[in-house]
């Protein structure tokens, strides 16, 4: 009788998995809508250009009155991102000329579109998403990947790189 149970459950939690891996796990980025160029890595003196979206699929590109770029690497840096910007009030980028950018190019298909698309979707804030990891390599300095880049920029251009790792330091980058 237990046994029968087990199975039964067991059989259940996979046609669900199944289910939920029909639903979630395809994957709707389209390529070719979005790009991005770096004249030298992020360094001082290189040009960025780029057209990314952001968690509700909006395309957003790089304009020259874009002063600041901040660019999150690694989940940990994501969140310590996004819970300072939870606290801010909903036009706090925008008035600091400011963009976020976070990379999920490493994550997987179903759990970015199950888990993390819909809790970014909750944000007040646009989150300029990076999906290709060609996209990632050229923004990401790979030795300071696991920091928060806090990138000033004048007409496109990098005037200066810094990275950081706490709330406190991203609000005192920011003022």
């Amino acid at each position: 009788m237990i046994k029968k149970i087990l199975f039964g459950l067991l059989g259940l939690l996979v046609i669900g998995g199944a289910v939920l891996f029909a639903i979630n796990g395809k994957d709707t980025y389209d390529a070719a809508k979005y790009s991005a160029k770096v004249s030298n890595g992020l360094n001082a003196g290189s040009t960025i250009t780029f057209t990314l979206p952001d968690q509700f699929d909006k395309t957003h590109s790089l304009t020259a009155d874009t002063k600041t770029l901040i660019l999150a690497f690694a989940k940990a840096t994501g969140h310590t991102v996004k819970a300072f910007l939870k606290k801010q009030d909903k036009n706090y980028l925008p008035e600091r000329d400011a963009l976020f950018v976070a990379d999920i190019s490493p994550m997987p298909t179903i759990i970015r579109n199950t888990f993390a698309l819909p809790d970014l979707k909750k944000s007040a804030f646009s989150v300029l998403l990076i999906y290709d990891e060609n996209i990632a390599k050229q923004l990401k300095n790979d030795t300071e990947a696991d920091k928060i880049a806090v990138v000033t920029l004048e007409k496109g251009v990098v005037k200066t790189v810094k990275y950081i790792s706490t709330e406190e330091e991203l609000k005192a980058m920011l003022k």
